[in-house]
């Protein structure tokens, strides 16, 4: 009877311990499911910051970009009734698709920022059509609209390719910067598409 009672006090002490030390390893466990899901939970939050990251070059990108875009959407739909150029046509309906979705991306990075959708820079900004730009193109037909719209529009591309090298140097918004790119190679290409035609017609 000594003997048991003896030893009970130890098994149990042991028993103590040996259920202290599986609590101790199961809060262990339970912390790195936790701590994996805390990484997991920590990953949208920075996916959102980063694309919420922004300085004053993305949003004169997009301020700037918007009524350029615009402006080369005014100056597509004239296209349509004048143009006879086959290629013409096709970079009319190039420019059409690509910038009218660009646009919209744009105007909710600035409501995202927020910022304002202008920065009231009008025809000031570089490749911008005067208002009798766009009366001279509204008159043309023909040949005559094939030839001033080509002419027009390598300058009006030209002054979009230079703001958006502009936003791959300076920007801090990986979105902005990945559209910019897309602006250079896209309208670069178009101008050379344009001179070509412009030499033949």
């Amino acid at each position: 009877m000594r003997t048991f009672r003896k030893r009970t006090p130890r098994a149990l002490a042991l028993t103590g311990a040996v259920a202290a030390a599986a609590l101790l390893l199961a809060a262990c466990g339970e912390d790195d499911p936790m701590k994996g899901m805390g990484h997991g939970g920590a990953t949208p939050s920075a996916t959102v910051s980063v694309a919420g990251d922004f300085n004053d070059a993305d949003v004169m990108f997009a301020q700037m970009m918007i009524p350029h875009h615009e402006q080369a959407l005014e100056m597509a739909k004239l296209a349509d009734g004048r143009a006879e150029d086959a290629d013409v046509k096709r970079i009319v309906a190039a420019v059409e698709k690509a910038q009218d979705p660009e646009i919209q991306k744009m105007k909710a990075w600035l409501k995202g920022w927020g910022k304002p959708e202008s920065a009231g820079m009008g025809h000031s900004m570089a490749g911008m059509m005067s208002e009798q730009d766009m009366k001279d193109l509204a008159a043309a037909k023909g040949k005559d609209f094939d030839r001033t719209f080509a002419e027009l529009m390598i300058a009006h591309h030209e002054g979009a390719v230079e703001m958006a090298r502009t936003e791959q140097k300076d920007g801090g918004n990986a979105e902005a910067k990945a559209l910019a790119g897309e602006v250079v190679r896209a309208q670069t290409a178009e101008i050379a598409e344009l001179r070509e035609i412009l030499d033949r017609l």
